[in-house]
């Protein structure tokens, strides 16, 4: 018994991005899956936004539609580190940033070190440098006068600001 077999021509389709033709199943065409040659242009296919310089180093870097749209400032970055520069040296400097204290640029912690005032809770005798704070009496925080500061911890600074009866017990 001899079989013959019908020689039906390879099913090809043309990639809807690169045009390439490639093998597709049968049933993938009947399905209408078969438009792409690979998953990199089927991916490449879906992206709907464009490739923009990187305000920082004018690297190119791909941004979606709703990056594009979402952005503020209309300045697009390659990496987090790039927009971290452009924030610290170019938008919240100065005044612009929020913890900007008016140009004075106290410490007072060194105030009391170098005037050798140990540094020890005013009320509860605490002596971790990590949790204390330096109070001002008289809340003007432009005299800093060493009669002025007091090392208070944070729990004890609170109570001072917010009860009377801990006012009372710093003396003043």
């Amino acid at each position: 018994m001899i079989k013959v077999f019908l020689s039906l021509p390879m099913p090809y389709n043309k990639c809807k991005r690169c045009d390439n033709e490639f093998y597709a199943k049968p049933f993938w065409i009947k399905q209408g899956k078969a438009k792409y040659c690979s998953t990199i242009c089927h991916h490449e296919s879906m992206k709907n936004g464009k490739v923009v310089k990187c305000f920082i180093c004018n690297k190119d870097t791909y941004k979606t539609s709703k990056e594009l749209k979402s952005s503020k400032s209309k300045k697009y970055f390659c990496s987090k580190s790039c927009q971290t520069i452009w924030r610290n040296t170019m938008v919240y400097i100065g005044s612009r940033h929020p913890n900007w204290t008016g140009g004075r640029n106290v410490n007072y912690r060194k105030i009391l070190t170098r005037a050798k005032v140990a540094a020890v809770c005013g009320i509860c005798n605490a002596r971790d440098e990590r949790v204390l704070a330096v109070h001002h009496k008289d809340h003007n925080h432009k005299n800093n006068k060493i009669l002025n500061l007091l090392w208070l911890c944070h729990n004890c600074h609170f109570l001072v600001h917010h009860h009377e009866s801990e006012r009372q017990k710093i003396n003043f």
